[in-house]
């Protein structure tokens, strides 16, 4: 079965993958921008850092997210001209499958990028970007709703979650109220940078009841 992994995802010290008052010029929040600063470091990244960063692209077949990962708009969609936060030429360069409640066309990018928009729930996206990934691994986005569904579904495999040095004080939390969702999960790998703590998690046992 094609795994479903979680890679680089950010998130505070007291546990927020996003801040506070998340809006159109700051859609992680306030503070939110300095969860993946560690990604785009004015320097480059250290090694560890860009062997994880590295490891969220090889073997990746197809992506799912949430619809505010793919952009501010709510509601109806505000006509084709709305093309999401990721320019011309997105990063993924595979078909990319966007959680919504909004139906809208697939949205075809420069660099081998398509947005499909699934409003049929988690199952069908999973369902689709499993067949669109050819057998390489899909990759899940976030936000930290759209992570936090797939897990009380228990659909997902591996999540690499990359703790920054900051607090945020309110916001998102990633593993709020999961309850037996977590049950089964160890740390196989843990691996420290200047940066971040990079911790991978896999399911290596039965959910609880």
């Amino acid at each position: 079965m094609t795994e479903l992994r979680v890679h680089n995802f950010s998130i505070s010290l007291d546990g927020y993958g996003a801040g506070p008052d998340q809006r159109p010029d700051q859609p992680l929040g306030a503070g939110g921008e300095g969860l993946h600063e560690w990604i785009f470091p004015p320097r480059g990244r250290s090694p560890v850092d860009e062997d994880f960063v590295q490891r969220g692209v090889d073997g990746i077949g197809a992506t799912i997210m949430g619809r505010n990962m793919f952009g501010p708009i709510r509601g109806d969609w505000d006509g084709p001209e709305w093309r999401g936060w990721w320019g011309e030429d997105p990063p993924f360069h595979h078909d990319v499958f966007v959680l919504t409640h909004h139906a809208r066309d697939p949205l075809r990018m420069a660099g081998g990028t398509t947005f499909h928009f699934v409003t049929d729930g988690i199952d069908a996206a999973l369902e689709r970007a499993r067949a669109a990934a050819g057998g390489h691994a899909v990759r899940l986005g976030g936000g930290v709703d759209t992570v936090q569904q797939y897990l009380r579904a228990g659909l997902v495999d591996e999540l690499h979650v990359a703790v920054v040095p900051v607090l945020l004080g309110a916001g998102e939390r990633l593993f709020d109220g999961l309850g037996a969702a977590l049950d089964g999960w160890a740390c196989v790998e843990f691996a420290p940078s200047a940066s971040v703590a990079h911790v991978r998690l896999r399911r290596t046992g039965t959910r609880g009841l």
